[in-house]
């Protein structure tokens, strides 16, 4: 009988991270145990988008009984500087802000305690006085010469501004018969992942060295970041992962800030720190992905064939620049012709910084933003020309023999046969059957509409495509970047068991699978022989700065490295058990957990014990193959180079290849959309678990659909955050999740050892676009920005203009604190006369028995009050500091109030206009107009209830005086009853 050869790659195999994970067993960063006498922290945050800080008073939170520490951006100005940007400019990027603060959610003050609870009490403690300063929202707007500045040092808010050129653009657009642009803002939005960030950390006065655990994913050439912002040497700085985290789609790349953060802390309170963050926290101040201005313009025949694009390209990176951005801008750069053979590009890209969340990782990392565009761009090119759209785009395609081929701009795409997939897509997923449902809907006056959308999808990204932000001689004196470093290490125990560790942080993709797939079929052995680490601990395991998950890298990279490493291990196996088989290397078979001939397979020996020789036995070891204990590859593929002097770029390894179709149909009244059919056809290259792959799909597709139609990170004019909470910022759920059909075409790249490309990111970057091609079919739209709400869409069905973007000004000094401005009026009538209500405005213990949640108040002059008052909106209630002014006194007539209230949950004021006239009976006639806005936690996570609630509490100020002075108060503008009855629910209070 001979061997049995068993092969697991390719094949659906049940993942050996289920057990754990479906059984609630996995060990997540707060699942772990902490050393005794770990504290807890919680992070103060400005409420303003922009302002200085003039003073912060943290004697009653130290006052705390539990409290041990309160750290301001002061305090750690002496163990930490500032975080490295990738993009050198006078950006005092610091983990914590010190002087001033330039986003909603910026770190202020660390309070430390025994535990979270009181952490946060210490926080409401805690009196922060800013100097609101204007703030800039728009990328556009921040361009003005007269905008605002964020920083002095850089003295714009412009950060880079670079052009490219490729081939003869200018030419081809001189001499082409048509031409058209299309411009897109493209909004911001986030991963979202079930688990937040966490960081505990501890430092070690001894040797002057850091521990730092935390659910980050990589890359981890932010060690580096991370360690000069501590002031010590990478060596210094053990930073390692917990075994799960609960998702991530790019955005723990973003707990670096926090890990410079908790480890400052520890080292100045002496004992270890342990931040979880909170969902509220996560959605205002993690990572967002970018929002970018384009306008790209189009050469193209009268066949629809593009000959030259014109790319201008606005990024907005927040108010850092944090490494690695502006990578986002330049990830896709090599890719900016997408699937298409178009030879003539020209590229102007603009950097810019605005009062929001600084940017890093989302999934799909650049190509959302390139490909709404693009695909948008071929679609108005059918429509001009009364062409197909499908016929469009598979004219421009690359084509089949021209593989590998090297785009205008660099990349060089490894294999692939578009047209094939194409094909296939259009027969497989009933696009003829789709034109003829929409035929059919549009005789019976429904709006249905088909998109079609054709991308590339990069993945294992070149190190050396964020260096094209420099010009070349700056890239010259900085030295060349380039690769895509992976590694893995192979371990064998004394009784011959085999480990795998690998250098990139799974959050839930399977990656323990698929490696002991790859291993097991290399070696000849059962999947369950093989186990497999990715937990990550830099001071102990092989690792590089491109380690890391992100990018799409783990099949092409990670698990072709892992097959390199065992390739390499078995072949030195091999001669081990040559030598006491008297055989040579080449004629054994390592299958069925034995090394035998293949010839004759009972001359042969267990793997277990070939395995354990160097352990048990070394003298059997051929004495030029050393110890066969341990095998540690480092690959990066040479097709990586650096940019070079002409800025040509091949920023990524690997390109897959997504053409989707999708029909829908858009509700006349509601504006919903129905998805009839979605058809998504991959060339991912060589598939290694088709369930995985599966997965990955329709998970991109969930989030692209969120992205498409409910997700945005919405800010007001004035950098307020909008979008605190789920019910703000939404996400589509199971039953919003439509059924999709998933195509395969397999063309193998020559690039990687498995012929394996990513998968994970594709949809990410082609559903957003194909659905708003739909859209724009469905209801004959020359242009549609996302998201593709319903309340947009209905106004666009019933035929009015899509809402116009925001306006794009800074906020002018004088504006409000918060964004979002209401306004108000009423009137009452009391029976006292207007010299006794004159005198009531000036009292404090009438004030204090007016002013909503007041817990007294103090009189700093005759027309300035000081007053403790706790106020809630919906779960989020605390305490604040308000001053209410008396000014524009005309006595006993006329008087105005403004208000103005600061605290740990946010800002907000309100300005109201109080008139006094007889009544003709001895009483008073009190009428008032006012207005008011909330900012901070408040404003995001009261979003939807702020116009109900600021009404409630400004009306209710001048009511409650109405009444104290005798009468009763009407306000002239009412609540609805409905609206009265959810307020109530939600806590609305005062």
């Amino acid at each position: 009988m001979g061997i049995v050869s068993t092969s697991y790659v390719g094949r659906s195999v049940e993942r050996v991270e289920d057990a754990a994970l479906l059984s609630g067993l996995g060990r997540y960063i707060d699942d772990l145990g902490t050393r005794p006498g770990t504290l807890h922290a919680s992070i103060l945050r400005s409420p303003h988008a922009h302002a200085d800080i003039l003073a912060i008073d943290v004697q009653a939170a130290k006052a705390l009984p539990g409290v041990t520490a309160v750290i301001t951006g002061r305090d750690l100005d002496a163990v930490t500087t500032g975080l490295v940007p990738a993009l050198r400019a006078a950006v005092d990027a610091r983990a914590i802000a010190v002087d001033r603060v330039r986003y909603v959610g910026e770190p202020v003050a660390i309070v430390v305690a025994r535990d979270r609870y009181l952490a946060e009490d210490g926080c409401d403690l805690i009196e922060v006085q800013y100097r609101v300063r204007p703030a800039v929202v728009d990328p556009l707007a921040a361009l003005a010469p007269d905008s605002e500045i964020l920083h002095e040092g850089v003295g714009a808010n412009l950060v880079s501004d670079r052009r490219f050129r490729y081939g003869d653009p200018e030419v081809a657009f001189a001499d082409s018969p048509h031409s058209l642009s299309v411009t897109v803002r493209y909004p911001r939005n986030t991963g979202s992942p079930m688990e937040t960030y966490g960081v505990v950390a501890s430092y070690d006065p001894t040797d002057d060295s850091y521990d730092v655990l935390a659910n980050f994913q990589g890359p981890f050439s932010i060690h580096a970041v991370v360690a000069r912002a501590l002031k010590v040497p990478g060596n210094r700085l053990r930073l390692r992962t917990p075994p799960d985290s609960g998702g991530s789609f790019g955005v723990k790349q973003g707990v670096a800030p926090y890990a410079v953060l908790i480890a400052a802390t520890a080292r100045l309170v002496g004992r270890p720190v342990k931040w979880i963050e909170d969902r509220l926290e996560h959605l205002s101040a993690s990572v967002s992905a970018t929002n970018r201005v384009t306008t790209l313009r189009a050469a193209f025949e009268a066949d629809g064939r593009v000959t030259a694009l014109d790319w201008d390209q606005v990024e907005d990176c927040g108010a850092y620049l944090r490494a690695p951005e502006p990578a986002t801008l330049y990830r896709m750069h090599g890719n900016l012709t997408g699937a298409y053979a178009i030879r003539y590009v020209a590229v102007r890209n603009r950097v810019v910084l605005t009062n929001k969340t600084p940017t890093g990782l989302v999934r799909g990392f650049g190509g959302p933003q390139v490909y709404y565009p693009l695909e948008r761009l071929m679609q108005r090119i059918a429509v001009t020309l009364g062409l197909d759209p499908f016929a469009v785009i598979r004219a421009n395609l690359i084509p089949a023999d021209a593989f590998p081929y090297r785009t205008a701009t660099g990349a060089l795409y490894d294999s692939g046969n578009y047209q094939r997939a194409l094909d296939e897509a259009a027969r497989d997923g009933g696009l003829v059957e789709l034109k003829r449902r929409r035929d059919a809907a549009r005789a019976e006056g429904r709006l249905y509409g088909i998109g079609l959308t054709a991308a590339v999808e990069p993945s294992v990204s070149n190190m050396g495509y964020i260096t094209t932000v420099l010009t070349a001689e700056e890239r010259t004196k900085a030295g060349p970047k380039n690769g895509a470093q992976s590694t893995a290490t192979i371990t064998l125990d004394p009784v011959g068991s085999v480990t795998v560790q690998v250098a990139s942080v799974p959050q839930g993709q399977g990656h323990r699978t698929v490696l002991a797939q790859v291993v097991a079929d290399v070696l000849g052995l059962p999947m369950e022989q093989v186990r497999v680490t990715a937990d990550l601990d830099t001071a102990k395991d092989a690792w590089s700065i491109a380690s890391g998950n992100y990018a799409s890298r783990f099949a092409a990279a990670v698990a072709g490295v892992a097959h390199l490493a065992a390739t390499r291990l078995r072949d030195r196996l091999a001669r081990i058990a040559a030598a006491q088989l008297n055989l040579r290397p080449e004629d054994l078979l390592f299958a069925d957990g034995r090394i035998a001939s293949r010839l004759n397979p009972d001359a042969g020996l267990p793997f277990a014990r070939v395995a354990a020789t160097s352990h048990w036995s070394p003298g059997l070891v051929p004495e030029d193959l050393g110890a066969v204990i341990r095998e540690t590859v480092f690959w990066t593929p040479p097709e990586l180079t650096a940019p070079d002097a002409e800025d040509h770029i091949n920023s990524s390894l690997c390109h897959g290849f997504i053409f989707d179709i999708c029909g829908l149909e858009i509700d006349r009244v509601t504006g919903k959309i129905a998805i009839d059919r979605y058809v998504s056809m991959h060339d991912c290259g060589r598939v290694l678990h088709p369930g995985m792959v599966e997965g990955q799909v329709r998970g991109g597709f969930a989030q692209a659909l969120g992205a498409a139609v409910y997700e945005e990170l919405a800010y007001g004019d004035d950098g307020a955050f909008l979008s605190g909470t789920f019910a703000d910022y939404l996400l589509p759920t199971a039953t919003e999740v439509p059924d999709l059909r998933i195509l395969h075409v397999e063309s193998p790249s020559p690039f990687t050892p498995l012929g394996a490309k990513g998968v994970g990111e594709g949809n990410c970057m082609s559903t957003p676009v194909c659905l708003a091609n739909a859209v724009a079919d469905a209801l004959d739209l020359e242009a549609i920005d996302l998201p593709l709400t319903p309340a947009k869409l209905a106004a666009l069905a019933a035929g009015g203009d899509e809402p116009a973007p925001p306006a794009g000004r800074a906020a002018k000094a004088a504006a409000k604190a918060g964004d979002r401005t209401l306004r108000g009026d009423g009137a009452a009538t009391v029976t006292a006369p207007p010299e006794t209500v004159w005198a009531m405005l000036l009292d404090p213990d009438v004030l204090a028995s007016v002013i909503p949640g007041s817990h007294g108040v103090r009189k700093l002059s005759d027309t300035r009050f000081r007053a403790d008052v706790t106020l809630g909106v919906g779960p989020v209630k605390g305490r604040y500091k308000a001053e209410v002014i008396l000014s524009d006194l005309d006595e006993p007539r006329a008087v105005t109030l403004t208000g103005t209230v600061t605290g740990g949950l946010g800002s907000g004021g309100g300005t109201g206009r109080l008139t006094l006239e007889p009544d003709g009976s001895g009483g008073t006639r009190i009428a008032y107009v006012y207005e008011a806005a909330v900012g901070g936690k408040v404003a995001a996570v009261g979003g939807r209830l702020l116009d109900g609630a600021a009404r409630v509490i400004i009306g209710g100020f001048f009511t409650a005086l109405a009444r104290r002075a005798g009468g009763s108060g009407k306000r002239g503008l009412r609540l609805p009853a409905a609206l009265r009855w959810l307020l109530a629910r939600l806590g609305v209070s005062a």
